[in-house]
Order: C-alpha cells, then sequence, then structure tokens
C-alpha cells in the first residue's frame, strides 16, 4: 500500500476543541492481481511485471463512536477487504461482459443471454465486491472486538478509482462530493434512523421480539402520553410514505424505535446513525435489546464515469465526516473550493491547503466560550476530517 502524495488528508483531534479523536483515515494503492485458471506463476516474476496487476487508489474515512477502536481496525483493514473481493473476480472484471462462469465454460446456452437480459457488466462486479469487502470488514471487526472485549463501531466512506471510474461507497453520515467548474454532484447519500424509518420499521414488523416488548415500530410526531390514549393521532408504519390517523392505545406510549428529529434522531434511542462497521456488542441501556440486528454494514455504492465527462483541472472529490456537513452545505464547500482553486493555481500543495481551510471554516473561531462560523452560526463541535481528492489526468498518476 502506497499513499498517494497529491491529496489533501489533513485531519484535527476534535477541531482542537478536546484531547480525543474518532475519526480515521486511510489511502493506498491497490495492486489487484489478474490471475489465470490453473495456472501458478512465479511469485517473484509477478512482482516485477506490472502488466500482471490491475491498479486502483483507496480513500476512506471512518468516524468512530464508543470509541476509536472499530474505526482503526477499519481503517487498517477495509482496502486488504476490497482487494481480496476484487481479486475473486479479477476474471470477469477484464472481460468486456462478465460471463456466466468465472472458469469461463457455458454449461448452459442460455447463460450469456442471461447476462446480456440483466445488462451485467463489469461495473457492477466491482460494485459488489465493495459491498462484500464492507460485508467482511465488519464481520472482522466483530471478532476482533469481541476477542479484545471491546466496544463500538463506526461509520465508512470509501473511494475508489479503479479503470477510470471513481466508485464511492457509503455506510453511515459522511458524505462525499464531486465539485465540477459547473455543477455539484453528489456521491454519497447519508443514513440516518430517519433517512431509514421505513427498512427499520420494517424490520421490527417481522421480528416483534426484537424490540423485547420495550418499543414501539409506528411513527408518531411526538412522543406520546397517557392523555392521547383513545385518541386518533398522525402516524407512520413502515409500509407508508403518507401519513394516516391511528387510535392511540397503551402500547403506543412507549419509546419510539426511531425518535427525534435531524441530528437528535436515535435508533432505539440509543444510535443517530443506521449503517456503519461494528456495534456488535451494543445494547440499549439497561436491556438485553441488541441494537446490531437493526444496523447495516452495507454501503450505497454511487459510480462516476470519467469518460463520460470533460474533467477539468479544478474538478475535485471533497470527501469528509459529519463535522463538516453539519455546518456547512454542499453549496458553501463548492464556493469555498472554487475560490480557493482559482486563488492558488501555483501551489503545488494546494489540494492539502484546501483540505486545512474546508477544516478551519468548519471549525469556526473561538468567542468567548464559544466557537463561532460567524455572528449567528455556532461552529462544528465534532471531529472533522477531510479529503481532497483531484480527478484531472487520474490516469496519468
Amino acid at each position: 500500500a502506497r499513499p498517494n502524495c497529491s491529496v489533501g488528508t489533513p485531519r484535527v483531534i476534535n477541531a482542537e476543541k478536546s484531547e480525543f479523536n474518532e475519526d480515521q483515515a486511510a489511502c493506498c494503492q491497490i495492486s489487484i492481481r489478474r490471475r489465470e485458471p490453473g495456472l501458478e506463476e512465479d511469485e517473484e516474476w509477478l512482482i516485477l511485471c506490472s502488466t500482471q496487476f490491475l491498479t486502483g487508489y483507496y480513500w476512506a474515512l471512518f468516524d468512530g463512536h464508543g470509541g476509536p477502536e472499530a474505526a482503526i481496525i477499519a481503517s487498517n483493514y477495509l482496502h486488504y477487504c476490497i482487494k481480496q473481493k476484487l481479486e475473486e473476480v479479477v476474471g470477469g472484471i477484464t472481460e468486456a461482459r462478465p460471463p456466466m462462469h468465472l472458469s469461463g465454460r457455458c454449461v448452459c446456452d442460455s447463460d450469456p443471454q442471461f447476462v446480456e437480459e440483466k445488462h451485467i457488466h463489469a461495473e457492477d462486479l466491482v460494485v459488489g465486491a465493495l459491498e462484500n469487502a464492507f460485508q467482511e470488514c465488519d464481520e472482522v471487526i466483530g471478532q476482533e472486538m469481541e476477542a479484545t472485549k471491546q466496544t463500538g463501531g463506526c461509520t465508512a466512506l470509501a473511494a475508489l478509482y479503479f479503470q477510470g471510474k471513481l466508485y464511492v461507497a457509503n455506510a453511515g453520515d459522511s458524505r462525499a462530493i464531486l465539485v465540477l467548474k459547473d455543477s455539484v454532484v453528489p456521491m454519497s447519500c447519508e443514513f440516518t434512523p430517519e433517512t431509514e424509518r421505513q427498512r427499520i420499521q420494517h424490520l421490527a414488523f417481522l421480528f416483534p421480539k426484537l424490540l423485547d416488548g420495550e418499543f414501539t415500530r409506528f411513527e408518531f410526531p411526538r412522543r406520546l402520553k397517557g392523555d392521547d390514549v383513545g385518541q386518533k393521532v398522525l402516524y407512520r408504519d413502515y409500509f407508508m410514505e403518507g401519513w394516516g390517523y391511528k387510535t392511540v392505545e397503551k402500547a403506543d406510549l412507549k419509546y419510539p424505535l426511531v425518535h427525534g428529529h435531524g441530528k437528535q434522531a436515535r435508533l432505539l434511542g440509543t444510535l443517530a446513525v443506521s449503517r456503519g462497521l461494528g456495534d456488535h456488542q451494543l445494547k440499549v441501556i439497561d436491556t438485553n435489546i441488541e441494537v446490531k440486528p437493526f444496523l447495516s454494514c452495507i454501503p450505497k455504492v454511487n459510480v462516476f464515469d470519467s469518460a463520460l465527462h470533460d474533467v477539468q483541472e479544478d474538478d475535485v472529490l471533497i470527501m469528509a465526516t459529519d463535522g463538516l456537513w453539519d455546518v456547512l452545505c454542499n453549496k458553501e464547500v463548492a464556493h469555498t473550493v472554487r475560490s480557493f482553486l482559482a486563488d492558488n493555481r501555483t501551489d503545488p500543495h494546494r489540494f492539502s491547503e484546501l483540505a486545512k481551510c474546508l477544516v478551519c471554516r468548519a471549525r469556526g473561531k473561538k468567542r468567548g466560550h464559544q466557537w463561532m462560523l460567524d455572528e449567528s452560526r455556532e461552529a462544528s463541535y465534532d471531529d472533522i476530517s477531510v479529503f481532497v481528492i483531484p480527478l484531472h489526468k487520474r490516469e496519468e498518476d
């Protein structure tokens, strides 16, 4: 694994507001070995012959909760899982259309037709490899944390540049955006108890024992009180995008499965995220209710094909933990990116300096006992980690 030095990667400890940091980051070059079926080449020759490898570039951010341990394991291991999963399917990735059988055999005449009808391409194998890698990394974190009797979890945001395409995989509430000359392209979406309400409610509907009689799966506009019993109030169940009215029963007075709004929303009154790695031992306080069944470690993967866009010199991918996005919107970040790069065209370290600039903007300035962005807005009190990744001439790097 080799760091890519042209990328801005500063991290600060709670924006210098405390001594405790739960963010972790990683970046490296990933070499994926091409293997011929049934052929064992000389290992030393393979190392010297670079044509036997496909090269990818990898960046990842991990935002820990309940301690930094899960984030540390993920930062040391996820790229290895991705390499492993890509090598398992590399024979399909190098084909124009992935074969039904990785060995190249055609057992059934309809096999090629199936692949064509399903519109399966090499890109789909890379997406599947990323999804499988997150799953495997989550299992490793669970084993490691159990062996060391540690608890905690982390969100994971990973970017892979591979064969001219940028893959961004997200499990959590970190965010990645492409800042292009004339547009901003979101490359991830946040997974929170609110955004995944229906998936979480549906799981509780299918397996009500997971709630142990302590929670209600229904969503109400507020926490219900005794006086609400018998009244018809607004509610939503797992199958509903809209709202209906429900006659309140005593069982509805239990604590909501998803409660609160915005940054205060919590899953089982415990976690502010609904996807991530780890948390295998996490239980709701004072109960035996496990949180893990409601958490998903599977990322949503978005793809950006460089060949379909005229990538400019100042086009960049911004990856950051929620410490940045809590206080700055996509538009504000994009404005800072464009202004900074336009004013620093000759600085060889301008991407790193831009990452520092974004961190400092979100950190704000200390005014009395508070950290403020301006006269009216509070700055971020969370960990702030930022990657600035240039896209221009990536194939030549």
